[in-house]
């Protein structure tokens, strides 16, 4: 989740209450002119209680699904809100912990089933399959699958918990570097660990792992190492928050939030066979973090990034547009500022590197997540417990 070390807990914890308070009120919003963004509540859905993600089932139903940090899942049928799942006797909550990522199979309609990613009591994380009931409308808390148990126990910063099928089926996972300033266990850059890490693994295997319900796929970069460890995509992370694959182009974003001077947008086309090293911790953004490792060899530099300049400090990761409503935002990868409330777009096929940010709006929310509609509309979750769409100005 992001990293808000910066503030003092009590701070946080005010700043959120406040927040909620006001939540019907209309957040101060500046659009800049023709082509900005701005975010319109939802109405008659009221708040949800720190929500971390707002996603689809692409069910056929239209329905939107909210994950709240504290262990729960709440789906959202026009006006009607009702609980979809509640887990929260396995989640700890808390911080940076808690209830961080949710994904539907592609063929959930069918199979009814769907996947999350949260932090267990004690602080590990955990990747399980869950099955709903036939209508699809509550979780069978008893189905629960582990994929993927992955050990964060020292420190309660930097889970990570971004989750995404990607166009060939296989489910793309974010994982942070373990925490600690600086990731002084070096994880991200230990390719025999999991932390600091994005995994791909085939949800339709078995045999692999402790718990023996997925597969790796062959094609990826590291197979045939160390069991589990041959799930590595790509490394070099620092705390992903959030992943996501352009509509249009099946192109991955994956967004890495930094330490103290830079956050980052990485980009990988379709068809793209992993194993990057996207730089943590000799590198932030496009700047040496520990001199005595940079410049790192093989390291890639990152697709975009922005500095903590005004309040900025810890990236909230979006889609590319693909709706079809708001037509000046088609082709623009949205994204966010948790700290600032900034929203930026970049091209989704903009240069290599360093494509410069349109800024887009600059509000007083904290936006934990982006998240699509089935038919593409953009949403946004606030850590006040607001739910948003985003439209073009």
């Amino acid at each position: 989740m992001h990293d808000l070390r910066r503030r003092p807990r009590s701070a946080i914890v005010l700043l959120v209450a406040l927040a909620a308070l006001a939540w019907s009120a209309a957040a101060p919003l500046t659009v800049f002119g023709a082509g900005g963004i701005q975010l319109t509540q939802v109405p008659g859905v009221g708040v949800f209680e720190s929500p971390t993600q707002v996603t689809n089932a692409r069910d056929g139903t239209n329905r939107l699904f909210v994950v709240e940090q504290r262990g729960v899942i709440k789906s959202i049928d026009g006006t009607a809100v009702t609980t979809f799942m509640d887990i929260r006797s396995k989640v700890e909550d808390g911080g940076e912990r808690g209830l961080l990522g949710l994904a539907f199979d592609p063929s959930f309609k069918t199979n009814h089933r769907l996947f999350v990613y949260y932090t267990r009591n004690g602080g590990d994380i955990v990747v399980s399959r869950f099955t709903t009931n036939a209508a699809r409308t509550d979780v069978i808390e008893s189905t629960a699958r582990p994929l993927l148990l992955i050990e964060h126990s020292a420190q309660s910063n930097h889970n990570g918990g971004a989750m995404a099928f990607g166009p060939n089926g296989y489910l793309y996972i974010g994982v942070g570097d373990g925490g600690g300033g600086g990731d002084p266990r070096n994880n991200a850059q230990n390719k025999g660990r999991l932390l600091g890490k994005i995994l791909r693994i085939n949800v339709n295997g078995s045999g692999h792992g402790p718990f023996d319900h997925y597969s790796v796929p062959r094609s990826n970069p590291f197979y045939g190492a160390t069991p589990g460890l041959e799930a590595i995509w790509d490394y070099g992370l620092r705390n992903p928050w959030r992943i996501s694959f352009d509509r249009g182009t099946g192109k991955l974003f994956i967004a890495d939030v930094g330490q103290n001077r830079f956050e980052e947008i990485d980009r990988e086309k379709a068809g793209f066979t992993g194993g990057r090293n996207y730089g943590w911790n000799a590198m932030e953004g496009m700047h040496c973090y520990t001199a005595s490792k940079c410049p790192l060899a093989g390291d890639t530099l990152p697709n975009a990034e922005y500095a903590h300049d005004a309040g900025n400090c810890s990236i909230t990761g979006g889609y590319v547009y693909r709706g079809p409503t708001q037509t000046a935002l088609l082709g623009l990868y949205v994204f966010a500022d948790y700290c600032s409330g900034r929203i930026w777009t970049i091209p989704h096929n903009g240069l290599a590197v360093n494509t410069p940010e349109t800024l887009r709006a600059d509000t007083d929310l904290n936006i934990t997540s982006f998240g699509e509609s089935e038919n593409g509309e953009l949403y946004a979750v606030t850590s006040a417990g607001g739910v948003y769409q985003v439209l073009a100005s």
